[in-house]
């Protein structure tokens, strides 16, 4: 289950869809817009005129699961928020394995790293689930920066959220011991880095096998630790969700060296 998006009502979901324009209304699908007007989506740090640029060119996209959106090499075709679904992030260790590198859920914009440099994708994107995606295609998206170019500040406040959680999974690598790489990596998953306050998922959809991917852990290591945490009373497990219970005493576990 994912952390609603509709705080304030049906009545102000409404008005900020009206005020944003409507690619739901071409779809008739409500579900189109969450990337546009969740509270904690980076969306909603955008200055009015950017929304407003922005909202009346993006374009839905349905992926079913299992389809990819995009493959490390493919030229950048522009920037993607993600309204609903979980998007897999992935690359190849050697042919035929995939090293999982991420679980994306919604609300998450991405792309940006192509409209800085114009350099071919770094990874492969899959629908986990069945998807629903916004799309500004790469020219359309050059073309509204052009007319507002404070938009690239936003996009690199963006792009640095990403950068500082890649150091922290370098140092989680690196130094963490196994339960400290599990609770910090929990807490990354349900904290939003795209907005300036984050804030928390409770629950996070995967399963224990997708999260010692993530670590390079086994499956035993990554079960025994959320069984401690568990016990701890600091998550719930049930099937393919992990539920946090009290994050903040999973920050200080996520802040522990020790072993």
């Amino acid at each position: 289950m994912m952390m609603t998006c509709m705080e304030g009502g049906h009545a102000g979901v409404t008005a900020q869809r009206e005020r944003l324009g409507a690619p739901w209304r071409d779809s008739g699908d409500p579900r189109v817009a969450r990337a546009m007007i969740a509270p904690e989506s980076w969306f909603q740090t955008l200055p009015r005129s950017l929304q407003l640029e922005l909202s009346r060119r993006v374009q839905p996209r349905y992926l079913h699961a299992g389809e990819r959106l995009c493959a490390r090499g493919e030229a950048p075709d522009g920037f993607y928020g993600l309204s609903d679904g979980i998007l897999r992030v992935s690359g190849l260790v050697e042919p035929g394995t995939e090293a999982l590198l991420a679980l994306v859920q919604p609300p998450h914009w991405f792309g940006e790293l192509g409209l800085f440099d114009g350099q071919p994708r770094t990874h492969d994107v899959h629908a986990e689930t069945d998807a629903v995606l916004l799309h500004l295609p790469q020219a359309v998206m050059l073309a509204v920066l052009e007319r507002e170019p404070e938009g690239w500040l936003h996009l690199g406040r963006l792009l640095a959220g990403k950068l500082r959680s890649v150091f922290v999974s370098f140092e989680q690598m690196q130094m963490l011991a196994p339960r400290a790489r599990v609770a910090r990596r929990l807490v990354m998953m349900a904290s939003d880095h795209q907005v300036d306050r984050p804030t928390l998922r409770r629950e996070l959809t995967l399963s224990q096998d997708q999260l010692a991917r993530m670590l390079s852990l086994s499956r035993q290591t990554v079960n025994e630790v959320l069984a401690a945490l568990e016990a701890d009373g600091l998550v719930r497990r049930r099937r393919r969700v992990i539920e946090l219970l009290d994050p903040e005493r999973l920050k200080v576990d996520g802040m522990s060296v020790g072993s």
